[in-house]
């Protein structure tokens, strides 16, 4: 079974989407298969493999909407998965014909609650599959914590990155209600720069908060992943050597031990 991992956090341009791109390349570095699904309508991630125009030209039938549609009774996660031009890494792209699914109240959505968990089920040959929600607590972030195994939540050190964590927190207790083996791995901090105090004192504020909950790997803001992603390219294949690569693949490696972690915990039990 796949290890599923859901990037949420209820602000954008905390850098969920980013971390799901350029994780993907580390975790295909490493020889496991990892399918990316693009769970916001803003489609971020699916441009960021097929470039903008490529993404919006797709029919709802194309994308993950087609998932959402009680008319499409054929519709499944394999028929709508692309192969990206990276060995090990497959794609569910979603463009704005997913927003009309993406419903405030999730609590309401009935067996759409469940939808995107059912049909990951029935994709059992990836070793990962990571989740990129979009920037708020609707329909779309719901079935990816019912999907997941675990939460990770990209955090920038400042004020409006770090604002509505409690509600994000208070979002994955609900969901464990109907999904009682997700875990929060850890909060992670993004596009930082310690050279700035202001991003020292709310990573410090965040670490006295949530201990062990931040993990300890810091991905900087740095250009070398905006280059990369201009060029469509997971920042370590664009620039294996560059600083931006070597936090992710650290990151990397600490979701992996925390994932193993997590696993041996749940054998215990």
């Amino acid at each position: 079974m796949a290890t599923t991992l859901c990037f949420i956090n209820q602000k954008g341009g905390c850098g969920k989407s980013s971390t799901c791109f350029h994780l993907s390349g580390c975790l295909a570095e490493l020889g496991f298969q990892v399918l990316l699904v693009d769970a916001d309508p803003q489609g971020s991630l699916s441009q960021a493999f097929f470039g903008s125009a490529e993404i919006e030209r797709l029919t709802a039938e194309e994308t993950l909407a087609v998932l959402f549609d009680d008319d499409c009774h054929r519709a499944s996660a394999d028929l709508i998965t692309l192969p990206t031009s990276f060995e090990r890494i497959s794609l569910i792209p979603a463009n704005h014909t997913l927003a009309a699914h993406n419903s405030p109240s999730p609590e309401l959505a009935g067996l759409k609650q469940q939808t995107l968990r059912a049909h990951l089920e029935t994709s059992p040959r990836y070793d990962f599959v990571l989740i990129d929600c979009p920037p708020n607590l609707y329909l779309c972030s719901w079935n990816a914590m019912l999907a997941a195994d675990a939460i990770v939540i990209p955090v920038p050190p400042e004020d409006f990155g770090t604002q509505g964590l409690r509600v994000v927190h208070q979002a994955v207790d609900n969901a464990r209600q109907l999904n009682s083996g997700l875990r929060l791995l850890g909060h992670v901090v993004t596009r930082a720069d310690r050279r700035l105090l202001v991003h020292q004192a709310y990573e410090k504020r965040l670490r006295s908060l949530y201990g062990d909950l931040v993990l300890e790997t810091v991905i900087p803001e740095a250009s070398a992943f905006k280059v990369a992603l201009a060029c469509r390219q997971p920042v370590g294949h664009f620039s294996p050597r560059c600083k931006a690569a070597q936090a992710t693949r650290a990151l990397c490696r600490e979701i992996l031990e925390r994932v193993a972690e997590q696993a041996k915990k749940r054998q215990v039990a």
